[in-house]
């Protein structure tokens, strides 16, 4: 029974991973809003983080993390480009490792809310909300500890008007934070809701 269970959450997370590529190669992961890009990507990662778990979670922010890495070694992300050549190190850790943190984090936030949520709703939505949010405040939250001093972060505050690290961060994700928080919830909590139910997991 559990090599058969073991089975279905493998080939689960195989299709997981495929649909994160395929968003990536499609170019449908993310859309570009100024130097940022709005990631359609946490959607999918907070659905399998709630359908599969945290660890699993973890592989799909993994997977992600690695193609943004790729973005800012290629320089097909301008920003990222150019910190992987101030810091490679604090590059890998601000694509990857958060990223990998952001589908594990999802997953623990989901099992602890669906623990007290006694009509197993509300914690599909709070889910779905908790990838895009936790990765807008770790990835933005290590570009200002890290690299707010640098060049390109202090010509981009000058050119929103930010006079503070805060204002820096609130100017910059602004609507597009918005609408990737408001996707997570709508559509990240509604599609893990009704599978769970079509399998029968809620």
């Amino acid at each position: 029974m559990n090599n058969r269970t073991n089975l279905r959450k493998m080939t689960e997370l195989a299709i997981f991973i495929s649909i994160v590529l395929v968003m990536k190669i499609t170019g449908l992961s993310s859309i570009p809003v100024g130097p940022l890009v709005m990631t359609l990507t946490m959607i999918p990662i907070a659905i399998g983080a709630m359908l599969l778990g945290p660890v699993e979670g973890a592989v799909l922010g993994f997977i992600y993390g690695l193609t943004s890495l790729y973005d800012a070694v290629t320089g097909r992300s301008a920003m990222t480009h150019f910190f992987f050549q101030v810091s490679p190190v604090n590059t890998v850790i601000l694509c990857v490792i958060i990223r990998t943190l952001v589908g594990f984090l999802t997953g623990i936030i989901f099992k602890a809310v669906k623990k007290i949520d006694k009509k197993k709703f509300i914690c599909y939505y709070v889910g779905g909300l908790a990838a895009p949010m936790i990765n807008t405040i770790l990835f933005m939250g290590y570009i200002v500890v890290v690299f707010y001093r640098t060049e390109f972060v202090q010509n981009l505050a000058d050119k929103v008007g930010a006079a503070n690290p805060l204002m820096f961060v609130v100017l910059v994700v602004g609507i597009q934070g918005m609408l990737e928080w408001l996707g997570g919830v709508i559509i990240g909590g509604s599609v893990a809701k009704a599978v769970a139910h079509g399998l029968k997991r809620d």
